[in-house]
């Protein structure tokens, strides 16, 4: 079998999404930088000091001390004013996800965690603020240039380039916390998001051979909750050195218990737990770092919730087929199911299960089909839908299409009773009506 189109685990792939979710590493990351900046920034006034001192240049060093008074007004300020800044601007970016979260869907909020903009934002307010503390710090009550031994000429400069920084930042966050409240750039930022993990996700030949026999299991000990991701660097690396073939017993996405198995072992004795740990991440949540359907969950969802009677929304459901379509043609032609994962000698060393293409194209349409009765806009971008897609997939897979399309047919013929009504609400619309 060709391995063309495979691609290696990263090593630390697991870890760089887990941190892309949490929303205090970029902060913490920001501080420590703040405080390499300023050390660096103190010994540059004291050496522009020390130079003119040793010149003699009293009368610049004057200037520079009566100048660096005059921004520590400016310094204060912002010292005193940069927290409630804060707080008003994140306690109104709040407010928008949790109404976006409600019209939408409540995953919407992992796009505002994961949203670089709003942790650089985060990490250059908070940072603004612990700096201005630091430089007021720095500032001496002796006026006289030659006692003087420190004058925070270069640390005002740099708070003031701050604070410029802020604003901008502050003007470009408001924006994007606004499209948050869209539709379009929501759905469009889910679909975008799915097709960049689609292009990291490894992928292998189809049709391999089984792993063999199964000669042990390994059970989770860890705490309830969805298989997150799992790190195939480390367990293709474990299953090498033990040269055995593991499995990986549920999916992506699987809500898991401690005490039920999570990997099978193939060829040998299970591997040392000290090579097993950390290698199976189990959160409260799905992500899309290594799940091919939580992108189609959340389109779907946000489809189905347009569509109930609370709501009725029809134009949104409409948006969402539009990215479905477009992340189901993405596949039609990708190896799905099973990867193997090998090692660096070209030797399957991990099997992880995946979603076929049925799965993903009932995950696409079977519950928005369920819910369309009465909306000819969202029937006919189905049809347009499920015709544009049978022109693009190989044959063996047009045989689920053509089973919605059916279904679909069957569903509209029996809940319209006029048949002027049945044939509109089943001619194929790319834009639904218009």
């Amino acid at each position: 079998m060709s391995d063309r189109g495979y691609r290696r685990p990263r090593p630390l792939s697991p870890l760089r999404e887990h941190l892309r979710d949490t929303f205090w590493s970029a902060p913490t990351m920001g501080f420590v930088c703040v405080f390499v900046l300023w050390l660096v920034a103190t010994e540059l006034d004291d050496a522009i000091v020390t130079l003119l001192q040793r010149e003699e240049a009293y009368d610049e060093l004057g200037e520079l001390i009566a100048f660096s008074q005059d921004a520590k007004t400016i310094v204060t300020t912002i010292s005193s004013a940069m927290m409630t800044f804060i707080g008003v601007v994140f306690s109104i970016s709040l407010v928008a996800v949790q109404m976006a979260s409600g019209q939408l869907t409540p995953r919407v909020v992992r796009i505002f965690v994961r949203s670089r903009i709003s942790k650089l934002t985060l990490t250059v307010f908070l940072a603004t603020f612990l700096f201005s503390l630091l430089v007021l710090s720095s500032y001496e009550s002796e006026s006289d240039p030659r006692r003087v031994v420190s004058v925070p000429l270069v640390q005002s400069l740099l708070i003031l380039v701050m604070l410029g920084l802020s604003l901008l930042l502050f003007v470009v966050y408001v924006s994007a916390t606004l499209r948050l409240m869209q539709v379009g750039p929501v759905v469009d930022r889910i679909a975008r998001d799915s097709l960049r993990g689609l292009d990291r996700m490894p992928r292998g030949p189809r049709g391999e051979d089984g792993p063999g026999p199964e000669t042990a299991r390994v059970m989770h000990e860890g705490r309830a909750g969805v298989l997150r991701d799992v790190n195939t660097a480390r367990l293709v690396r474990a299953a090498r050195r033990q040269d055995v073939v593991l499995r990986l017993i549920p999916r992506i996405g699987d809500f898991v218990v401690p005490g039920t198995p999570v990997l099978a072992v193939h060829g040998g004795p299970v591997p040392p737990p000290h090579r097993l740990r950390y290698t199976v991440s189990v959160s409260v949540e799905r992500t899309l770092h290594q799940d091919l359907a939580f992108g189609l969950r959340q389109l779907a969802d946000i489809a189905l919730r347009a569509l109930s009677t609370s709501v009725n929304d029809p134009t949104t459901a409409v948006q969402c087929l539009d990215r479905i379509v477009q992340f189901l043609a993405a596949v039609a032609h990708l190896p799905l199911g099973a990867v193997h994962h090998r090692d660096r000698d070209g030797r399957v060393r991990l099997v992880q299960d995946g979603p076929e293409w049925d799965d993903l194209v009932d995950l696409a349409f079977e519950e928005i089909r369920w819910c369309v009765a009465g909306s000819p806009q969202v029937t006919r971008r189905l049809m347009a839908g499920l015709d544009d897609l049978l022109l693009i997939v190989p044959e063996d897979r047009k045989k689920s299409l053509v089973r919605h399309r059916a279904l679909l047919v069957q569903t509209v013929e029996r809940t319209v009773p006029v048949a002027a009504d049945r044939e509109f609400a089943l001619l194929p619309d790319r834009q639904g009506i218009g």
